[in-house]
């Protein structure tokens, strides 16, 4: 079998206590890159969505969560979607698929064999009752429907025993409007917006890790780190968490900070005691979205440097996971990028990097955050800017999913 290529994205779908439950995969092929007809587009065949998982191995594309996928009306009614383990998918039927009778028996075929379906980008029609019965979840599009028109659709889908999902939530507001509405789960980048320059009580426990950021990036007195890890306890229990996780794969389980140091050395420390910020600001801690974000950001960015220089490139790797994991900071400390950045010791082309989305760098950063949006086009040019090729890119991805999967499985 010739393997088929594509590009691939993941969006995070996030319930009411901010954790990822599932990400919604797209995938495209280069072909259709530039097809006319977009709803053509929008979902891959069946038979590309199969060979993906088969050839990639659905651990490593989804990890523990569960995978949204999109399908035509050709795709709903095909053979071929029944191969998918009913276990790890959510069917999405797209907003173009009419509910006649003959999806009506197929949407109750599907239910029988355990498959968990979807209706995508929907707006409450009379003619989707039968099939409200069946769906277990309702995706409602809050950006492109009008705010106004927004709650008497709940209120009518609410007769129905079905989870509302809000897709496109890009902003907090958006968030506080539909989680007041009753929706109990939500997609899009709202927790990775910065909210800045608010005036606000000073944070002890921001200053402190500020501190802590301008001491690592500067190579301070590894004695002076401690003293300020001392004052914050709930750093160093993160901290050690990241570090004995599976994904760092040490033989040796770490007890202490000294001990961590020795054992990893000070480059190695330098990402753990980063991405262990992100944890101490959530609520969820270690499981905070923000940190899954900002760790696949700053794994991607390694490989994809690896994967175009070689063992050459080492450093230069090591400074591309340094500005993935930085890149949501203005997020974390709700000030911005600039001001944040003034107050670390960063070397040029890192600050530019996360300033400007300048040098090698700024467009693979640049790269990282196009495929978030799943702008496929873009990322396709971004690949020839960044040259490297679309299979380099592919399987970066996809060390970067497992690696940050079991990362995060394991704290």
């Amino acid at each position: 079998m010739v393997e088929e290529k594509f590009f691939l994205g993941r969006q995070p779908i996030l319930d009411r206590t901010q954790q990822i439950v599932g990400f919604e995969l797209l995938f495209r092929s280069p072909e259709s890159l530039h097809a006319a007809n977009i709803l053509d587009v929008q979902a891959a065949s069946a038979s590309v969505i199969v060979n993906a998982l088969t050839q990639f191995g659905i651990q490593d594309v989804l990890g523990r969560h569960k995978g949204f996928f999109n399908v035509t009306r050709e795709v709903l009614m095909s053979d071929a979607v029944e191969l998918l383990p009913k276990n790890r998918v959510v069917i999405e039927l797209l907003e173009s698929i009419v509910a006649d009778q003959e999806v009506l028996e197929r949407c109750r075929s599907l239910k029988a064999l355990g498959f968990s379906l979807a209706l995508d980008d929907h707006v409450y029609s009379p003619g989707f009752h039968d099939i409200y019965g069946l769906v277990d979840i309702v995706k409602v599009d809050v950006l492109e429907t009008p705010a106004q028109d927004v709650p008497g659709m709940v209120d009518k889908l609410r007769k129905w025993p079905l989870t509302l999902l809000a897709e496109k939530v890009e902003h907090a507001e958006h968030y506080k409007f539909c989680s007041e509405l009753g929706f109990d789960l939500f997609q899009g980048y709202y927790f990775a917006r910065p909210v800045v320059l608010r005036q606000k009580k000073i944070d002890i426990g921001k200053i402190t890790m500020m501190q802590l950021m301008k001491q690592v990036m500067a190579d301070a007195d590894w004695a002076e780190i401690e003293e300020t890890f001392k004052q914050n306890p709930g750093l160093t229990y993160n901290l050690l968490r990241l570090v004995n996780s599976v994904a760092m794969g040490l033989r040796v389980r770490i007890k202490t900070l000294r001990h961590a140091l020795t054992v990893l050395g000070m480059e190695q420390l330098k990402r753990w005691i980063t991405l262990a910020l992100y944890a101490v600001n959530d609520s969820n801690g270690v499981h905070s979205p923000l940190l899954e974000m900002a760790a696949t950001r700053g794994k991607l960015m390694e490989l994809l440097v690896l994967a175009a220089r070689g063992r050459a490139g080492s450093e230069l790797a090591d400074q591309g996971f340094m500005v993935g994991i930085l890149s949501l900071i203005d997020v974390l400390f709700e000030d911005s990028m600039a001001e944040l950045i003034g107050k670390l010791n960063l070397v040029e082309n890192v600050k530019s990097a996360l300033l400007h989305r300048d040098g090698d760098l700024g467009a693979l950063l640049e790269l990282a955050e196009m495929l978030e949006q799943a702008d496929f086009p873009a990322v396709s040019d971004q690949l020839e800017q960044c040259d490297l090729t679309l299979d380099q890119l592919l399987s970066a991805q996809l060390e970067t999913f497992s690696w940050a999967d079991k990362l995060i499985a394991s704290l």
